[in-house]
């Protein structure tokens, strides 16, 4: 009986020591839990607000992705400390094993850096239809460790950041004009004359191509099969694929009119009678 007297006595010292343990791990999750719906409010009003001020999507979104790794780490910390763990210590062990993360983790680290570079270097901007890492469409945000591009079709295509910097970009937005480059080909039986006359006549004669830089319409190669043209009017950037698309269009309409052929690839095959 006084044995079991005992092990009350003791349960009962250690109760008030196991409900502020208790109280403190429900504070703890609490501090979290409210912390990260703050950091995460705070993170998406800072980038409305950068996006009000004209700040540029991309950036307002790597910047609005920082503070928000920031405050959540920070977040973190303050409900260790609530638990009862010494963040200085385990700051400390984490310094310890930031090396050893560091380098388990080189691909992430690495699309870090490559996003900060892009956020510095400017490459590209939110809006600009480009080239990279192997994927071409719409810039729509650069986060962390990803650059998000959007293809004509709606597709999303998410590219670590360290793929775009490590190739080549071709931004296509860059500049507000473009070059259009065209090969017509038209027989050989053909007035290259009246083919170039009717090409020149055509883009006259539209009023979204520029002026200056004066426009090319020349013969480029005596092909196996037709008589090549290049045709390089200048557009701006935006109607670039509809007076591409509508410039060929016309240019077979007028062609069928005025008897220009345009050949198909042929090959003329010679046969001899060999007398035995």
């Amino acid at each position: 009986m006084s044995e079991l007297e005992k092990w009350l006595g003791e349960g009962s010292a250690m109760l008030p020591w196991l409900t502020d343990i208790a109280i403190n791990i429900v504070i703890g999750l609490v501090i979290l839990l409210v912390g990260k719906y703050i950091a995460s409010k705070i993170s998406r009003w800072c980038e409305n607000r950068m996006l009000k001020a004209s700040v540029d999507r991309a950036v307002a979104g790597f910047t609005s992705s920082i503070l928000y790794a920031l405050m959540f780490a920070g977040v973190v910390l303050m409900a260790l400390g609530q638990v009862g763990v010494q963040t200085t210590s385990f700051i400390a062990i984490l310094g310890a094993a930031g090396l050893a993360v560091g380098l388990a983790l080189q691909g992430s680290l690495s699309n870090f850096a490559s996003g900060v570079l892009i956020i510095l270097l400017r490459p590209f901007r939110a809006g600009d239809f480009i080239d990279g890492g192997g994927q071409m469409g719409t810039v729509d945000r650069i986060e962390l460790f990803h650059t998000y591009l959007k293809t004509p079709d709606n597709r999303v295509i998410i590219i670590p950041n360290s793929s775009i910097m490590n190739g080549s970009i071709v931004n296509y937005s860059r500049e507000a004009t473009r070059r259009l480059d065209l090969v017509v080909g038209i027989s050989y039986d053909a007035d290259i004359r009246l083919a170039k006359s009717i090409m020149e006549e055509i883009i006259n004669a539209d009023e979204r191509i520029l002026k200056e830089p004066k426009y090319l319409v020349a013969v480029s190669e005596l092909a196996d099969s037709s008589v090549n043209f290049f045709v390089r009017p200048w557009v701006n950037a935006g109607d670039y694929w509809t007076v591409r698309a509508d410039l060929l269009e016309k240019f077979k309409y007028a062609f069928d009119e005025q008897g220009v052929g345009i050949p198909y690839p042929q090959m003329d095959v010679h046969l001899h009678n060999k007398e035995a």
